[in-house]
This record gives C-alpha cells, sequence and structure tokens, in this order.
C-alpha cells in the first residue's frame, strides 16, 4: 500500500479559471512540476482529485473534461512530472442536467474520489494528504482519513477566514511546491516505495 498526495487540480496545480471550458485556458503554476516530481521521488503516488459541476450545470461534458486531463498530463510529462490518477465528480444537487443532479458521495468534501483512487490504485490513505486552496480539499481529508494542507493560491487567499469546525489542518503554506516541501519535511513515504530518479 502506497501512501498518496490527493491533489486539487483548479487553483492548486493549474491557474483557477472559474468554470474552465476550453484547453487554452489550462496553465500550469510555475511550480507545480517541481512539487509533483520531488513528491514522486520520495515514492509518493500523486492523484488529481476535483470537483467539475461544470458538468451538471451544462457548462460542458465529461468529454471535455476527460480531454483536459489529456491535455493536462501532457504537459506535465513534458516536463518529467508524472500523476497517478485523475478523479473528478461531475455531480451537483442542483445541477441543470438531469442525469448529474444528485446528492452523491464523490463531491467533495465527501471522500468518495479518494476511496476510489485508493481501490484502483492501492493506496494508503491513513498516511496520505490532500492539497488544495479550499477548506472543502481539507474536509476531503478530514473525511477520507488523511491529513489536509491548505495553500494560499487559487480561492485559498480569500477562503482562509472560514473555516468550518473540525476543519483543522496540518499546515497553511503558500503554494502547491511549499506543501510538497512541508510533506517531505513532516512524514516519510512508503518504506518499500522505491526512489524515483528524475527525469527531464
Amino acid at each position: 500500500m502506497t501512501p498518496a498526495v490527493f491533489l486539487d487540480r483548479d487553483g492548486t496545480v493549474i491557474q483557477e479559471r472559474g468554470y474552465l471550458d476550453r484547453l487554452e485556458l489550462i496553465e500550469l503554476f510555475p511550480w507545480s512540476v517541481e512539487a509533483i516530481r520531488l513528491l514522486k521521488d520520495a515514492g509518493y503516488a500523486v492523484v488529481i482529485v476535483t470537483n467539475q459541476a461544470g458538468i451538471a450545470r451544462g457548462y460542458f461534458d465529461e468529454a471535455f473534461v476527460q480531454a483536459a486531463h489529456v491535455h493536462l498530463d501532457a504537459l506535465l510529462r513534458e516536463s518529467g512530472a508524472v500523476v497517478d490518477g485523475y478523479y473528478y465528480c461531475p455531480h451537483h444537487p442542483d445541477g441543470d442536467v438531469e442525469r448529474y443532479r444528485l446528492a452523491c458521495d464523490c463531491r467533495k468534501p465527501a471522500p468518495g474520489l479518494v476511496r476510489q483512487a485508493a481501490a484502483d490504485l492501492g493506496l494508503d490513505v491513513g498516511r496520505s494528504f490532500v492539497v488544495g486552496d479550499k477548506w472543502l480539499d481539507v474536509g476531503l481529508a478530514v473525511n477520507a482519513g488523511a491529513r489536509g494542507i491548505l495553500v494560499r493560491t487559487g480561492y485559498g487567499g480569500n477562503d482562509l477566514p472560514a473555516a468550518p469546525p473540525g476543519y483543522g489542518c496540518a499546515a497553511t503554506v503558500d503554494t502547491l511546491l511549499d506543501a510538497a516541501r512541508w510533506i517531505l519535511a513532516h512524514a516519510t513515504a512508503a518504506a518499500d516505495a522505491p526512489a524515483r530518479p528524475r527525469t527531464g
């Protein structure tokens, strides 16, 4: 069982664009590649988990989100950063598209995305982290049994004062790179996970 770092997508790995609906709007933060490479080199699986309510609202479809993740994955791999999986929730209880209008167990902060990734990839959630720019990402960590780290990029700067009760996080840092460094300084990855040489 491998520990993982579950990353929010928008505002954490890439620039926040609201409802991102065009591939050309995907822009990595300048530190995202290094952060992911550091985590992978230390033996962590890296998984992106993202709410995509724009599907339920009819702004774009699942095929677009999947294409966006293929595009994002290509951008990362070009620089030697590898993500082990991409998981998204297409639902919203107030959605305009009937098939996606429901209260589900995969919309963050519910733990469904983490549980599915753990089952698919053989992950040890208890030794894992969730990093994101919203308190709901910290809530995901709480509900899944991991540790949450809040970043100040994306909505993080504005979201900080609004912590719901019980949503205490392990750390609050400026960027994903700071989060990766904090994780490496405060936790040890699986002893049986081989070190991964840097690429690119």
